[in-house]
């Protein structure tokens, strides 16, 4: 996200906590703001040591709970695709993923399949599908070089 936009997204976001009937704190604003700024798949920790200067009393569980609140409000996408920690991914938008098996790196792209179809036969049998995602597993481009 460019830096011309943030101030409109932060914007988008006070009011949605408003109308929610929560503060607009600058603990969340901060957060809200690394997280647009880094624009890419980010753990909390990256995200505590991303505000850590501006807000040095902010603690980790203070970034997960608004995370977690971030994620309810559908800002952010929690990702579990790696072996590692979970990541947060600023683009909330459906899109699927490539994840690199060697370095962990993690890439947006659009598989172009009907999920909705997988949806429905994922609800076969009684189960409730709430959402799909593609994530392909394999080897970036820099990992499959130095592979060959």
């Amino acid at each position: 996200m460019t830096t011309a936009t943030i101030p409109a997204a932060e914007q988008e976001l006070s009011g949605a906590l408003r109308e929610r009937g929560l503060r607009v704190t600058p603990q969340r604003l901060f957060i809200y703001r690394a997280l647009l700024r880094l624009d890419r798949h980010v753990s909390a920790e990256e995200v505590l040591a991303a505000v850590g200067e501006s807000l040095p009393n902010v603690s980790l569980p203070t970034v997960y709970a608004t995370l977690e609140l971030f994620e309810e409000m559908g800002l952010v996408r929690r990702l579990g695709v790696t072996q590692g920690a979970v990541l947060y991914d600023p683009r909330p938008d459906q899109h699927d993923h490539r994840v690199c098996d060697r370095c962990g790196a993690i890439e947006d792209f659009e598989a172009d399949l009907d999920l909705a179809a997988a949806l429905r036969r994922a609800g076969r049998g009684g189960f409730h599908a709430g959402r799909a995602e593609v994530v392909v597993h394999g080897l970036c481009p820099r990992c499959a070089a130095l592979a060959a």
